[in-house]
């Protein structure tokens, strides 16, 4: 049995972080649907970024909504939801046998909302409406400012993906703003279904902190808050609140594990795939990492849902001179910033994309 077969069957969901017009015109979604055990798919703008911007495969997609009078942001998250309707689709038949709990795209808001509370609900409306698809997440950052947004996002009946978490904090005040949202339905009379994961980013805490830490220490500190993370999300499925939230109905909001791909070349490429392992989570791994997985992934057994030993590598990374909460905030920072930066490398590409291939257009009659 394939290792990416084997995580599935312990209860883990297997997620691709990436998707392109060629992963769905050539048939490699649909295999790895059928061949590895994919259940589910994660975009970014980054993701978009490198996908519109390499060769041509967007270019008759761009021309035509530029003619439509389509520019911009409009006509990126057209071109976007494109793909993601019909990877959407591809996922259905896993969303309807699982009643929901698995089978979602994720299509993120504008990054320049991270710190704009009603701009990202507003947003999140917009995108939940034009996507047309049941099984949509609507992609909500858990900055301060996202916080509110998640909750009456959640309250609306727009399903949200909680993205940029670093920390068990982060990921605990997301996890008390849906359980809000689903209260605040039930009050008003409202369904207490609403799909929803909590992503957690896994190694950039330890691209991070490795310059810091002696050679003993390095590449632990993600996992060891993965781990910790695990005991928290455990904790709160078990909490009287949550269960009487479950009692009325609604469905947990899952943990997704996230940035699951190795940065350092000396580390095995599947380290956090094996170390990350547990049930009722889902894993979103970048294509390389999970075909690496597929090949020659092992499983060690699975996270202990009481944390494990990450109490202790925590205390001694914080005894090594890591600002763990510090970090935790600035990673959050970076990483908004980062998807900002893509993001507006995205639009100058579709721009210029737009731009030339007007420009080519005109070619032949002018000659």
């Amino acid at each position: 049995m394939k290792a990416t077969r084997q995580l599935h069957e312990l209860g883990q969901s297997l997620w691709l972080d990436n998707i392109t017009r060629t992963l769905l015109d050539d048939g490699t979604l649909a295999r790895y649907i059928a061949d590895l055990s994919v259940t589910g798919l994660t975009s970014n703008p980054s993701i978009f970024d490198a996908a519109i911007g390499d060769g041509d495969t967007y270019d008759a997609g761009v021309h035509a909504k530029t003619l439509a009078g389509l520019s911009g942001e409009e006509l990126f998250t057209e071109l976007a939801l494109e793909d993601l309707r019909r990877a959407a689709d591809l996922f259905r038949p896993i969303f309807d046998a699982t009643d929901g709990v698995d089978g979602w795209v994720s299509m993120e808001v504008s990054p320049l909302l991270a710190a704009d509370t009603a701009g990202s609900i507003a947003a999140a409306k917009q995108i939940h409406s034009q996507a047309q698809r049941d099984n949509l997440f609507v992609k909500i950052p858990g900055t301060p400012e996202g916080i509110p947004a998640i909750e009456e996002a959640i309250f609306l009946g727009i399903p949200i993906n909680v993205t940029l978490l670093f920390s068990c904090a982060q990921y605990v005040a997301v996890a008390e703003a849906y359980m809000r949202g689903i209260e605040r339905r039930i009050a008003a009379g409202l369904g207490s279904r609403v799909g929803s994961v909590a992503s957690l980013f896994i190694s950039r805490w330890d691209v991070a902190s490795n310059p810091q830490l002696p050679a003993e220490l390095h590449n632990k500190l993600g996992i060891a808050v993965g781990q910790q993370t695990y005991r928290a999300y455990r904790e709160l499925l078990a909490s009287p609140r949550w269960q009487k939230l479950e009692a009325a109905g609604a469905q947990p909001q899952r943990l997704l594990l996230a940035s699951t791909g190795t940065k350092d070349p000396s580390l095995p490429d599947t380290l956090y795939i094996s170390a990350l392992a547990a049930p009722d989570t889902i894993d979103t791994m970048p294509e390389k990492t999970l075909l690496a997985f597929a090949d020659h992934g092992q499983l060690h057994g699975v996270m202990a849902s009481d944390g494990g030993d990450a109490d202790s590598v925590l205390a001694q990374i914080g005894k090594a001179g890591v600002d763990i909460d510090a970090l935790a905030l600035k990673l959050q920072v970076d990483g908004a910033a980062a998807f900002v930066k893509s993001w507006k490398q995205l639009l100058q590409r579709i721009a210029d994309k737009a731009s030339a291939l007007a420009d080519k257009s005109k070619g032949p009659a002018l000659r």
